[in-house]
């Protein structure tokens, strides 16, 4: 069977920028996924992904003119069905056979098999190969219709002479062209009121020749970027972007870098086919204004790469990418700068008018700033976290802390009625740092005011100072609580209020920051700021601890511990900041010869002492009570073994800790061979079960070992 490369291309107008990479990948994968199951292409087949502003395409190696014939055995139905008594085919037998295109003569060389409980009879036959131009049809509309298209356009297509009128198409924009080559040939496909052939086009002003014609499926990069001025791939536009951009910078001199943005490479690389990098330069005078607004506008409006120093400084110059490749460039140059300076002028315009008010004079405005409808303005929201910060400062640092942490909680919200938030949200926090440094208040409190959205997302930095901590902690409590009380959860993927994210926040504060923070008393303190916007208290503090926990178990997994260390860590509800040292001392302890067999008991003790709760609680241990060797033994090792472990628990040294207690195993496995717990006598059983809660509570300190049981 020969085979030969195939290229199919998609020719459209603009494509969305933010969408192409996706919908070029999605293009390439199911088309050739679709070959491959057809038996048109091999599994190992190499699939390479082109996508420019202007085309979708595929090339595909080793692509057969017509798949393999395969055996079929195709099951018709149950023996007793399909004949009769002597064997020969019953009317439904016949039919069924009908249907497959055969006929009676076949029954002698049907096959019997088992099928469950009764026989069956198969039918062997040979299905011929796909042919390619209706699998590639069939490959081509599966293509279509699994984009990942945002957002559909309707479009009409004008009809033939014969029958005049206009027919609908809907896709993500207008199709111009289809091209598909099985190495020279040209394989007859439809979509989207097109025909296939194997002409495209190149670049709109810049392309040698127009229409471009395809030699062959293999020559299809080369010639569009030789005829069509067009790099069709889109990560090889990509690299070509990333050098020429780190050339220019070099080129300016200084330690100068663009600034890394691999979104805004991705979308840049979406909009240009022949990618040209020039660099521009703005007034110095702009400078004053805070770096990450003029970074914002360049980037969010003007698609533009700043250029910072080698010191992380913004400088007055910056990079564009333009799809075209003049001469004299020096017009697109004026052009580009032309064009950023009113961007600046705005953003250095919001800036000088919003240091004419403090934040202090802002804060009535935030009581006209809906926040929920449940839950009231953003003027009540931050009396909320103000109330959740005191407490928690209270207890972090004393009178001192709570008085910084009340202060920044109450200015935090406060950039948001201001016009440069108002037109870019994305700095938020960030220019309230800006404002309140202006207002003459000191960089604890404007760096809290800065930090207190943080972490906001997965590797973020946290907060710079303890006060900031405080305000993150009790802002992120108070959207928790708040949420949760109303009834707002996140279900499955959908989390509009990114409660996933403020709940990652606060266990990684408390966890890596060792803050000595109890969580129920955290949610109380959230709680009793609400007071009665939470409709059941008790059900939001449940809801709010266990969602934590298991963002905790997630942020514990991912650091690279076990699901089962993880589990036995957290179920015995250590402090957060023994929390790392709980887990070492963990998996110091799985890694004894011990730990199998005093897990299991473990496990053993826990389950007797719940189902004998009743009996067990209070109980103390009576010596005097003792009747086999074996508890008198186990408890004499106690009366050893606990103490210094216990010792060492509140010295934090865990590890040790557990170690320790390994020394139980030979005893504890004595006990279970030789003592019956439920003895007929109640006074027995008691003493018994009273033995076995006191050694469990001393075991499961550090962590609940019983979790660690396979």
């Amino acid at each position: 069977m020969t085979t030969q490369n195939l290229l199919v291309e998609l020719f459209v107008e603009e494509l969305p920028p933010k969408a192409l990479k996706k919908l070029g990948d999605a293009f390439a994968q199911v088309l050739a996924d679709q070959l491959k199951t057809q038996g048109l292409a091999s599994a190992d087949a190499a699939v390479t992904a082109f996508a420019s502003p202007r085309r979708l395409a595929v090339h595909v190696t080793g692509v057969a003119g017509r798949a393999a014939d395969k055996a079929v055995s195709q099951k018709l139905m149950p023996v007793s069905v399909g004949l009769t008594a002597d064997g020969q085919p019953t009317p439904a037998l016949l039919k069924r056979l009908g249907a497959l295109g055969a006929d009676a003569s076949v029954v002698p060389s049907l096959k019997r098999a088992p099928d469950g409980k009764a026989e069956a009879l198969f039918f062997d036959s040979i299905a011929p190969g796909a042919e390619l131009a209706p699998g590639l049809q069939k490959a081509l509309d599966e293509a279509l219709a699994k984009l990942p298209i945002p957002k559909v356009m309707t479009y009409q297509l004008e009809t033939d002479c014969e029958q005049p009128g206009w027919s609908s198409v809907q896709f993500v924009r207008p199709a111009h062209g289809l091209v598909a080559l099985h190495g020279s040939t040209v394989v007859p496909l439809k979509a989207l009121g097109l025909t296939s052939g194997n002409s495209t086009h190149g670049h709109r002003f810049e392309a040698a020749v127009d229409p471009v014609i395809l030699k062959d499926a293999d020559s299809y990069g080369a010639t569009l970027l030789k005829d069509g001025s067009v790099i069709a791939s889109f990560e090889a536009r990509k690299t070509e972007i990333a050098r020429q951009l780190a050339a220019a910078a070099a080129k300016v001199g200084g330690g100068c870098q663009p600034i890394e943005d691999e979104a805004l490479l991705d979308e840049v690389t979406a909009l240009v086919e022949r990618p040209n990098v020039l660099t521009c330069s703005f007034e110095k005078a702009f400078l004053d204004v805070p770096q990450e607004c003029l970074i914002l506008t360049m980037k969010a409006n003007q698609k533009y790469f700043p250029l910072l120093d080698a010191q992380g400084k913004l400088t007055n110059q910056f990079l564009v990418v333009s799809n075209i490749c003049p001469d004299d460039a020096s017009a697109v140059v004026q052009g580009n700068e032309r064009v950023v300076r009113p961007r600046l002028a705005d953003a250095k315009f919001f800036f000088d008018q919003d240091r004419k008010k403090s934040l202090e004079s802002r804060v009535p405005a935030l009581a006209k700033v809906v926040y929920h409808n449940k839950l009231g303005t953003q003027g009540e929201r931050m009396e909320r976290v103000c109330s959740i910060a005191e407490t928690i400062g209270l207890q972090l640092g004393g009178a001192e802390l709570a008085a910084r942490a009340l202060l920044s909680a109450r200015l935090a919200k406060t950039d948001l009625v201001t016009d440069m938030v108002g037109e870019f949200p994305e700095l938020q926090g960030i220019m309230g740092g800006y404002y309140a440094r202006h207002d003459g208040l000191t960089e604890d409190i404007a760096f809290a005011i800065e930090d207190h959205y943080k972490p906001r997302f997965a590797g973020d930095e946290l907060p710079r100072n303890m006060t900031g901590v405080v305000v993150a902690l009790a802002d992120k409590l108070e959207t928790l609580v708040g949420m949760f009380g109303i009834g707002n959860l996140p279900t499955g993927d959908k989390d509009p209020f990114a409660l996933r994210r403020h709940a990652l926040g606060v266990v990684r504060m408390l966890i890596e920051r060792q803050l000595a923070l109890n969580l129920p008393d955290l949610v109380d303190a959230a709680l009793n700021a609400f007071g009665d916007l939470v409709g059941d208290p008790t059900q939001s503090k449940e809801q709010v601890q266990h969602f934590v926990y298991e963002r905790v178990a997630t942020y514990l997994r991912d650091t690279g511990y076990s699901a089962q260390e993880v589990d036995a860590v957290i179920s015995a509800r250590p402090a957060w900041g023994a929390m790392a040292s709980c887990l070492t001392a963990v998996r110091a302890f799985a890694a004894l010869p011990e730990a199998p067999a005093l897990a299991a008991a473990n496990k053993r003790i826990g389950n007797i002492v719940k189902k004998s709760e009743g009996e067990a609680a209070g109980a103390a241990v009576d010596t005097t009570l003792f009747v086999e060797a074996a508890e008198k033994d186990l408890f004499a090792a106690m009366q050893t073994t606990v103490p210094s472990a216990n010792a060492q628990f509140e010295a934090g040294d865990y590890t040790n800790s557990l170690q320790t207690l390994a020394a139980l195993r030979t005893p504890v496995d004595a006990f279970f061979d030789g003592v019956m717990v439920n003895a007929e006598d109640p006074k027995l059983k008691a003493n018994r079960l009273g033995l076995l809660k006191s050694l469990h509570e001393a075991m499961n300190r550090v962590a609940d070992l019983s979790r660690l049981a396979s």
